[in-house]
């Protein structure tokens, strides 16, 4: 699809971002409705890799928490997760893997996020992002050359993106690939932060390979070539166990047939594969969160303060509440996004950025809910809230910091209606040169404006859930108009200059979030069958929460795109900045 049609004919459903919709005012019902569930076909197997994920893991806390504290995993645990087979979990059994579909990939590391998450990270970064390149885009060769070694855990994979200075700017990368004239490149420069760097023996890595101005290209290197090397484990805050470290390239001779897709194409290729690998880190969300809600569970029933437990009290009630339904639409809008990638649907960017961003957030609230509910405990070593407060610290920041994310969320569905009001007024300039064009163009306008106003047509979701969540999908069903009409606002009243206004960007980024992960939890809650038991009520009552609370949220982010104190705030921030410190000591 392209960004000015967020249609839903049939032909074109798999083109269609349903995220990117609702900046028109459209809920594309069909790629939301039904909710995915599991695939009778895969469960088996599934099921088996969870046992062994548990068997394997289960009642090695104190070994967790030894790892911690001297910053590894030793190579025996390294050659058990090989023997497990969980090098090998999305690379294809013809190649020695397991095979699992992208969903199926994401509940497995969910279930080893809620023993440790050094064990997910190593994991993740080897599948997730590592070898991704490879599958997505490598040649017959290449598969055959380096997979079977992937899945075997024969190589471990590292992705190489980030520089000093090009943390989150991947277009200011330095690292050089210099064209030889008898083929192939050599390479020089550093990344930083690289998982897996220590332990890693294959490399995705992007260079630029023509001149210091010049495009990205992905290269696969290997630990063998000459002039790789990795240097010392960083000292880190969280997931302290998993190796990161710099990699290094010194003259390193890269053969031809190891650039990796098309020469210059390096920066699409990188944000596709963290785009692709965006649920893995999502699936470790949901499981960490899962692990902190069970244990502030049984923290909170087994306290006793004043007399009684502390499960009584209203306010730990509130908490226990409030990470149950943002675990539950998490995973919900975790699993969406997995069902999109595994169903071959061409445009998920947006989506995935949103359940990284909504995932990551909701596991970091959680993480602090669990360990205010154990107080004092929460803080000491010998607990484990401490330790998970520490390991989730960094689901906001890699794989795409969270501002980052939601700048992206919202330029990327901007851009279908500003080019749509760029179209506009090409018409209005040319109607009377070219009337037939010209009217047509105002014409298609005018409609969409009316859909946007008077209802959502044959898109509306109200006749897919049931009467109990029939005031929630109008919440949606409003906001989603309300979006719309504040994407019009500001592309009229700023143009091209729209890039320039984070704050209203932000504000535009949280309500399409609290829409998309609403709309796949009314999706989900509405695949159960109502059944009245205890645990669809529940369920209903999670839908209810949310969809009032998401209410409350985008109310006041739209409100505040036209009245807000974002100029006095941007004033105060450059005084801080032009002293470099506080300025109000009261002595």
């Amino acid at each position: 699809m392209n960004d000015n049609n967020p249609g839903t004919d049939t032909e074109a459903i798999s083109d269609v971002s349903p995220a990117k919709a609702l900046f028109y005012g459209n809920i594309v019902k069909p790629l939301i409705w039904p909710f995915p569930l599991s695939n009778p076909e895969t469960e088996e197997m599934l099921q088996m890799v969870l046992d062994s994920v548990d068997r394997f893991l289960e009642g090695r806390e104190d070994e967790f928490r030894k790892w911690d504290e001297i910053g590894a995993q030793p190579e025996d645990f390294i050659q058990d997760l090989r023997e497990l087979g969980l090098f090998g979990l999305i690379i294809p059994e013809e190649y020695g893997g397991i095979g699992l579909s992208n969903s199926a990939y994401s509940r497995v590391l969910q279930q080893c996020s809620r023993y440790d998450s050094s064990v997910s990270l190593t994991i993740g970064a080897h599948s997730s992002i590592g070898l991704k390149g490879v599958l997505l885009f490598g040649t017959d060769a290449q598969k055959q050359k380096y997979l079977p070694d992937l899945a075997s855990g024969d190589k471990i994979a590292a992705f190489c993106l980030t520089e000093a200075g090009s943390g989150s700017d991947a277009a200011s990368i330095k690292a050089n690939a210099v064209k030889k004239p008898g083929g192939g490149w050599i390479l020089n420069g550093e990344k930083i932060w690289i998982t897996n760097g220590g332990i890693g023996n294959f490399f995705t890595v992007f260079a630029r390979t023509d001149g210091d101005s010049g495009k990205l290209s992905a290269f696969i290197i290997e630990r063998d070539f000459a002039g790789v090397s990795s240097g010392p484990k960083e000292d880190k805050l969280g997931i302290r166990a998993s190796s990161t470290t710099t990699v290094n390239f010194s003259d390193v001779e890269i053969p031809e047939e190891n650039l990796l897709g098309a020469e210059g194409k390096g920066f699409m290729i990188a944000m596709a594969i963290l785009n692709n690998g965006r649920t893995g880190l999502g699936g470790g969300s949901v499981g960490g969160m899962k692990t902190c809600i069970a244990l502030a569970a049984k923290q909170a029933k087994e306290r006793k303060q004043f007399g009684q437990s502390i499960s009584e009290f209203g306010m730990i009630k509130q908490k226990i509440s409030a990470m149950t339904v943002d675990c539950f639409a998490a995973e919900s809008v975790v699993r969406m996004v997995g069902h999109y990638i595994d169903s071959g649907h061409s445009d998920y960017s947006v989506e995935a950025a949103i359940s990284k961003v909504f995932a990551s957030e909701a596991m970091s609230r959680t993480a602090n809910e669990a360990l205010q509910i154990a107080a004092g405990n929460g803080y000491m070593k010998e607990f484990p809230y401490e330790l998970i407060m520490r390991d989730s610290r960094i689901l906001t920041i890699f794989e795409g910091t969270s501002e980052i994310l939601r700048l992206f969320i919202a330029l990327s569905g901007m851009k279908g209606p500003g080019t749509l009001l760029r179209d506009l007024q090409s018409a209005a300039d040319d109607i009377f040169n070219n009337p037939i064009k010209g009217f047509g163009l105002m014409s298609d306008y005018a409609g969409r404006k009316i859909t946007q106003i008077t209802s959502l047509g044959n898109e509306r979701i109200v006749g897919a859930v049931s009467d109990e969540l029939r005031d929630d999908a109008l919440i949606f069903e409003k906001y989603s108009l309300e979006l719309a009409r504040m994407t019009d606002v500001l592309l009229r009243r700023h143009g091209k200059a729209i890039a320039n206004r984070q704050f209203a960007l932000k504000r535009i980024a949280d309500v399409v979030i609290d829409l998309f992960v609403g709309l796949t939890v009314l999706s989900r809650v509405s695949s159960m069958d109502a059944d009245g038991s205890d645990q669809y009520q529940q369920a209903v009552s999670i839908a209810h929460i949310f969809s009032q609370k998401a209410k409350r949220r985008m109310n006041q982010n739209l409100r505040a795109m036209l009245r807000n104190e974002d100029e006095s705030a941007k004033s105060l921030a450059d005084a801080v900045f032009e002293a470099e410190s506080y300025l109000w000591d009261v002595l």
